[in-house]
């Protein structure tokens, strides 16, 4: 006999209680034009305009509707009403090329597109090419945006007169509600849909302490793009707890970033390294210049954290600095790295041995780290192995795709990752199977060498390649950017990776180039350097 209830599991339970709890809440938006600022009581209102406005256009249970924008409260508004009204939220990745985007926009087949008008020439690009799409919307500060899409609806023109009470319908947890596309890095972007039940497990799971730590007193900004992986769940989470947000909009660069957590007093923030590579540059640069002690934590992801900069932040801010892993398969959150209370009295290094690894799965998930033939290796945080993953927001196929047993093998999803796991049950990712190196049958780790050439003063970033060669098959090759107006030879990059690593593990050359290549959210594009050194001459060839 069933002795609880068999309340489904869907979205908008966790939506309205934001705009029910705390509805005179802040939401703070940076836009190109300034500050806009209003509460979760409008943000409630507003949701509800937009989906009987997306509903007298036709938009009905389980259609696309695509967004093309910043982060900020419009697309906030997008995030909360498409899913609660039963469409599925399609969030597309503006970093992505033409062909990409026309691509995944007609392999989701969406039916709408919201989009912001300063991305209107990105959408412009393929106007003839989108058949499913019957309405742009476009999402303008001043409505008198311009373009070639015939007709283009004005967001605020649209839901202006349309009523705030909107009732949500009954959906089935299984619902599809959100289609996420990984950057396609490898062939096509693959789709991977969300559905309401895997969505809300992921959205009060994420909150928990051991894993984000978020309260209803914090004021949390997302720095990660809510086109990447829904920002790693963070609008859902904050507007669940009904948490005061703070949207960077356009503007992620490190003095805007800074700017924005002083004036607002933000308290929890979430991006990729780059980005707080570029926070630590910029107090270096201007140091005492911003008053950031109101943030206690900043979560890093995408990929792994430099040791150096998860010391700065530490020491110089007195924050603490998470490092999170997930992927688009797995809505993201994967494994959070929380120190245990018994290592709170560690010495630092030590602690930071911690830091630098990418963590404890999350609860309700299962982490599996397998040798080629499919045995769990060593869990003694220096055996590799093919990192899989399974739980209730882990993607069991791609969209439109029957599961093939070397992505999902017996109920798991194989991440393409190589990990190793120690004995306290922390995680850390070696390498992408595609970016290690294969030295004569060993695996050198390109993320170890790469965060460690950052530690180095004066280097601003390092990426570590596999180059050919005659008779190991693979070396190392170190492509490393300099600071501006500082100098570091070669031998003092030996110098301090001889410290830590074996002879063979020592990158056979260092060259110095002008910057990294990076993908449309932000990790190092390692397949560009791979094709611009195909053909580089190893001085130990």
């Amino acid at each position: 006999m069933n002795t609880m209830m068999s309340t489904p599991l869907t979205m908008s339970i966790l939506m309205d209680r934001g705009p029910a709890l705390a509805p005179e809440n802040e939401i703070v938006s940076k836009t190109r034009d300034g500050v806009h600022r209003y509460t979760y009581a409008d943000l409630g209102r507003r949701a509800r305009q937009l989906a009987n406005a997306l509903h007298r256009l036709g938009v009905g249970q389980g259609d696309r509707v695509a967004t093309l924008a910043w982060n900020g409260y419009r697309h906030l508004e997008v995030y909360y009403a498409v899913p609660c009204m039963g469409a599925v939220l399609h969030t597309l990745n503006l970093r992505l090329s033409s062909a990409d985007l026309e691509y995944i926009i007609n392999h989701a087949e969406d039916s709408v597109i919201c989009v912001d008008e300063d991305l209107l020439p990105i959408l412009e690009k393929l106007a003839g090419k989108l058949p499913t799409v019957k309405h742009v919307i476009v999402m303008s500060n001043t409505g008198n945006f311009t373009t070639s899409f015939s007709p283009a609806l004005d967001y605020e023109k649209l839901i202006a007169d349309e009523s705030t009470e909107f009732t949500w319908p009954e959906i089935d947890e299984n619902s599809p509600m959100g289609l996420c596309y990984t950057s396609g890095t490898t062939g096509k972007p693959k789709g991977v849909m969300y559905t309401h039940r895997s969505n809300y497990i992921h959205t009060i799971t994420g909150g928990l302490p051991d894993l984000l730590g978020l309260s209803r007193s914090d004021t949390i900004m997302a720095v990660v793009p809510m086109f990447h992986a829904n920002a790693w769940g963070l609008p859902y989470i904050a507007t669940m707890l009904g948490l005061k947000q703070v949207f960077p909009g356009p503007m992620m660069d490190g003095a805007s970033v800074c700017q924005l957590i002083q004036d607002e007093k933000v308290s929890f923030t979430g991006g990729v390294p780059t980005i707080w590579l570029g926070v630590m540059n910029e107090l270096l640069q201007n140091p005492g210049k911003y008053d950031l002690s109101s943030l206690r934590s900043m979560i890093c992801g995408g990929s792994a954290p430099p040791r150096a900069m998860i010391d700065w932040f530490e020491s110089n801010l007195g924050v603490d600095f998470v490092q999170a892993w997930g992927m688009t398969e797995t809505s993201p959150l994967g494994t959070v790295t929380r120190l245990k209370p018994k290592m709170k009295d560690w010495p630092k290094e030590k602690k930071l041995d911690i830091k630098q690894r990418a963590g404890i799965y999350a609860p309700g998930l299962d982490i599996s780290i397998v040798d080629d033939f499919g045995k769990e290796v060593a869990h003694d945080g220096v055996a590799m192995g093919r990192l899989l993953i399974r739980g209730p927001w882990i993607a069991a196929t791609y969209y439109k795709e029957d599961p093939t047993p070397e992505k999902f093998p017996n109920g798991w999803l194989d991440t393409g990752d190589v990990a190793t796991i120690d004995a306290e049950g922390y995680m850390a990712i070696a390498d992408r199977s595609k970016d290690l190196v294969k030295s004569g049958g060993e695996w050198i780790s390109s993320v170890d060498l790469e965060n460690s050439i950052m530690a180095v003063p004066g280097v601003a970033e390092a990426a570590v390649i596999a180059v050919n060669h005659s008779k190991w098959q693979e070396r190392p090759l170190a492509c490393v950017v300099i600071k501006p107006g500082v100098e570091v030879s070669r031998e003092q990059i030996y110098e301090h990776l001889e410290k830590y690593f074996a002879k063979w593990w020592m990158p056979d050359d260092i060259v110095f180039i002008e910057s990294v290549p990076k993908t449309s959210v932000g990790k190092f594009d390692k397949k560009v350097l791979r094709h611009q050194f195909a053909d580089y001459k190893l001085p130990t060839e």
